[in-house]
């Protein structure tokens, strides 16, 4: 089965257009990979969304001078469209010689066209490198369980078999790991993250999470579908109380990709890891 990408301009020569194109952007609809998953989009059991950061944003003044940003960007997860990543980057690419009046209409331009590609409204944020950097590095208040020693025997693909949990006992914890790796279901190029699993519920047997995670090592998707699938096998084992899944993903091309879902509302914290 062709993948929806198959038509956009992942892993194909693209000119370098500097100049504003909205046109350049190439949406793609949630909908088949939530069939794949059983959903539709009035059965979703999760909210959250697509935080996207861009490290290489920038544009003339009024007077022809370059300006340089980060920008973040909101793509809600129910929203009808993801925006392919190719894509958002030669969008972004476009506006490297269009003259804007100020930072505040880039950020206006860029909330319409990206709320129309993705189906809905879309959060824009043009932070200055001061305020970023003055953030920092953020470190995870969990528990990482990348040093157990698990045997792994498959990688191609995800095996929600191997999870397991303790009925008896009953937690509320944070498990993270760095080695979650999939791969690009058109270029087959890797994508490298960090999971996190925030939950309230029967304890997650730690080396099993482990084992799993490492089962998507050569499993071919997007960002957003391989969270997606993760929140899915651990809500049907664990029937949480709470639960948050979210993996901040390791930029390319200027871009780094970090899909939260989640049981509750939450607000992410959207400081970069160290891999970041």
């Amino acid at each position: 089965m062709q993948h929806p990408a198959e038509h956009s301009p992942l892993g194909k020569s693209s000119e370098y257009v500097s100049t504003y194109a909205p046109e350049l952007l190439f949406p793609i609809a949630r909908s088949t990979k939530w069939a794949e998953l059983g959903l539709t989009a009035q059965t979703l059991p999760y909210q959250g969304v697509d935080l996207w950061n861009c490290y290489e944003l920038s544009w003339l003044t009024a007077s022809g001078k370059p300006v340089v940003a980060i920008g973040e960007f909101s793509i809600p997860a129910q929203s009808p469209n993801i925006i392919e990543s190719k894509s958002f980057k030669l969008y972004l690419n476009s506006l490297n010689q269009s003259a804007f009046d100020s930072a505040d209409a880039v950020r206006t331009v860029m909330e319409r066209d990206l709320s129309a590609a993705a189906g809905a409204p879309v959060g824009v944020r043009v932070r200055g490198l001061d305020e970023v950097a003055s953030e920092g590095v953020a470190v995870i208040d969990g528990t990482c369980v990348d040093d157990l020693d698990v045997a792994v025997e498959s990688y191609d693909h995800p095996r929600p078999e191997l999870l397991r949990c303790d009925d008896t006992r009953r937690v509320d914890e944070v498990l993270y790991s760095h080695l979650l790796k999939s791969n690009c279901p058109v270029t087959g190029q890797p994508d490298w993250g960090t999971l996190v699993v925030e939950y309230t519920g029967p304890a997650l047997d730690a080396a099993s999470l482990l084992a799993y995670v490492v089962s998507f090592r050569q499993h071919q998707d997007f960002h957003e579908q391989c969270v997606e699938r993760i929140y899915l096998d651990l809500q049907r084992l664990l029937q949480p109380t709470r639960l948050t899944v979210y993996a901040r993903y390791v930029r390319r091309g200027g871009l780094d990709i970090n899909p939260y879902r989640s049981s509750e509302t939450v607000q992410p914290d959207n400081r970069r890891l160290v891999r970041q």
